[in-house]
């Protein structure tokens, strides 16, 4: 079965925000908002912008002197698109990789001494993710009225937080479960 593209519904919903972008901006989005928890290269969204623009749902326009520059906007069919898609219910969590958990999941020997070097990565990682994040919050969130404004966004950056501070929490309490560790000696 194939996969349900997801990737035109965050398009059309950063454009909704941005009622007219180039695709160099939109890459900027998922770089800066949208990759704290959704993540696309400008190889799906470029082809995804064309895809888009033949569907109607969004019309381009150039600048004059730069056809290499172009504008997106979403019509009024590709807002009925993103309302429509955006009253559906949640009804799957789509898979995502965790090449962490993979490997961790093959190594069976507590004292394996690539554990230890797993979670050391892995928490380095998310170290600097969560700061990333906090720092984000504090750009965008500064006051109450911001979060009012922004409220989804100010949820799904507080939701990220809290997921790397318990992966934290989670990888402290798997570290300490681990027979010395045979590096620090």
């Amino acid at each position: 079965m194939p996969q349900k593209r997801i990737l035109p519904f965050v398009i059309l919903g950063i454009l909704e925000m941005h009622p007219e972008m180039t695709g160099r901006d939109i890459i900027s989005q998922f770089k800066n908002e949208i990759g704290e928890f959704w993540k696309a290269s400008h190889s799906q969204i470029y082809p995804e912008l064309e895809r888009m623009t033949r569907e109607e749902w969004l019309t381009v326009k150039t600048v004059p002197g730069n056809a290499k520059e172009k504008y997106y906007t979403l019509t009024p069919q590709g807002k009925n698109v993103l309302q429509e898609w955006l009253n559906q219910p949640v009804v799957e969590i789509p898979m995502q990789r965790d090449l962490f958990s993979l490997k961790l999941f093959f190594i069976h020997d507590r004292k394996d001494p690539r554990i230890p070097a797993l979670i050391d990565e892995r928490s380095e990682l998310l170290q600097t993710q969560l700061q990333h994040l906090k720092q984000r919050r504090q750009l965008l969130f500064s006051d109450e009225a911001a979060i009012n404004d922004n409220f989804g966004h100010y949820a799904i950056l507080e939701r990220g937080i809290d997921r790397r501070l318990s992966q934290l929490r989670w990888l402290q309490q798997l570290k300490a479960m681990l027979p010395e560790d045979p590096r620090q000696k």
